[in-house]
């Protein structure tokens, strides 16, 4: 008896599994039966035109209770807007019309679409919409649609630049630069002014000759987000950064911002000119290297109202030479890795420090190294705030020195308007609860 009532059971049980078997496969042509999809519109960040996007993606369930099947999947305006679309596993070929046929979405399930962006020039000074809509046909003859939304910015693109004579660059377009980058041949001078340089991974500025820049950004290409929270513009390691070679002389940047590079600014050794700076910093920026802020060789350096801020390497590391510093802001809180350097580094040389606050997340962000005997050493700071051990029996390097601690009621993070670790947003200039007021570049 027992045995009976099993086999009647386990039969139930087949019986059970062929029916739902048989209705996940059945499709329905009514109209109340539609996809969800994941976005209600897709938005795309801003493209330069002519470049390719990165790839954005969105889902189509089903969740109707019936299969649906769909006729077509297609571009509202055809490959008239240069969006490119492929749907679980489709392509929507512009030379058959940007159009898929005879797809099924089974009760329950879903297929992902695939949307990469190739804008073109739109000839304008501004981004521009580009805009499209993907219509799915089905075969009930509902239509449903997603748009698609992003902007094209036109910009000049530049590849393995060389600039052989004198040269003025001023742009109401962004520049692209792509390659190796662009590169100051000896004995000429490039003058950047009133523009932006977006550099594509591994360009960079490699200046032989003199460099001139006034009102200028340097940052790497990427316009779009790493996450929804993150724009890549936050992303460090993003290009190769501006070095300056041997024969490189008389270099002075004005306004001028550096960011999310490799090194920012590296300066090769060379004759010191005590008279004649290398490479003169006024009012500049240079923020979330991946490797040190600004970093001199045996060079003459002169920094003044510049930020250095937020470095995997030192913000700014100079060894030898002559080296200047007047009322900048080094901040060390890298977000990255807990093995950051110092705000501050210097090895032999001669360096002078004034009305300036250095600081960061260590207890020590100071870090002074007599490295060769051979070579001279002299430091002075004066009416600075400095994030190191109080050096109270040395008057004649450090006057009128306002000595930071972790133990200071307003300390490190909490002099500035803005340390936003979550989001990696900062704004160094100074809270009105700072004790550096009158100190930085701000």
């Amino acid at each position: 008896m027992r045995l009976i009532k099993h086999a009647v059971l386990t039969l139930s049980v087949a019986v059970s599994a062929l029916t739902a078997c048989s209705d996940n496969d059945s499709f329905s042509t009514s109209p109340s039966c539609l996809l969800t999809f994941s976005v209600d519109t897709l938005k795309m960040d801003t493209v330069f035109s002519n470049v390719g996007s990165s790839t954005y993606t969105f889902w189509c369930y089903n969740r109707s209770g019936d299969g649906i099947r769909l006729s077509t999947v297609r571009l509202r305006n055809g490959n008239q807007t240069g969006f490119r679309v492929n749907v679980d596993g489709s392509y929507l070929d512009n030379s058959t019309g940007s159009v898929v046929n005879d797809l099924e979405v089974r009760d329950g399930d879903s297929i992902r679409v695939f949307v990469e962006l190739t804008a073109p020039e739109n000839h304008q000074p501004e981004p521009c919409a580009v805009e499209d809509q993907l219509v799915f046909l089905l075969e009930s003859g509902v239509e449903q649609r997603v748009p698609l939304r992003s902007y094209s910015w036109d910009a000049v693109k530049l590849t393995d630049l060389t600039v052989s004579r004198d040269t003025l660059i001023e742009s109401a377009k962004p520049l692209v630069i792509y390659g190796e980058g662009i590169r100051v041949d000896s004995g000429a001078v490039l003058t950047l002014r009133n523009t932006t340089l977006y550099f594509h991974d591994k360009a960079g500025l490699t200046v032989n000759g003199t460099l001139r820049t006034e009102q200028v950004v340097m940052r790497g290409d990427r316009l779009d987000h790493m996450f929804d929270y993150l724009p890549y513009d936050r992303v460090s390691g993003q290009w190769r950064g501006v070095s300056f070679g041997r024969s490189s002389t008389a270099n002075e940047m004005t306004a001028t911002e550096i960011r999310n590079a490799m090194t920012a600014v590296l300066v090769d050794s060379a004759a010191v000119d005590s008279l004649s700076p290398r490479l003169t910093m006024t009012r500049c920026v240079v923020h979330n290297a991946k490797g040190d802020g600004v970093r001199a060789e045996h060079s003459h350096l002169s920094l003044a109202y510049c930020q250095l801020t937020n470095t995997l390497g030192d913000c700014l590391s100079v060894t030898g030479g002559i080296t200047v510093v007047d009322h900048c802001t080094l901040a060390q809180f890298y977000p990255f890795s807990a093995a950051r350097g110092a705000a501050l580094r210097f090895v032999n040389g001669n360096l002078t420090c004034t009305n300036s606050l250095v600081t960061g997340y260590e207890a020590d962000e100071v870090m002074g190294e007599h490295r060769d005997t051979t070579q001279v050493f002299l430091y002075r700071f004066s009416d600075c705030l400095l994030r190191t051990p109080a050096v109270e029996d040395d008057t004649v390097s450090f006057k009128r020195i306002t000595w930071e601690t972790p133990k200071d009621t307003v300390q490190g993070k909490q002099h500035f308007v803005k340390i936003d670790e979550g989001n990696l947003d900062y704004d160094f200039h100074l809270d009105s609860l700072s004790t550096a007021q009158g100190k930085g570049c701000y």
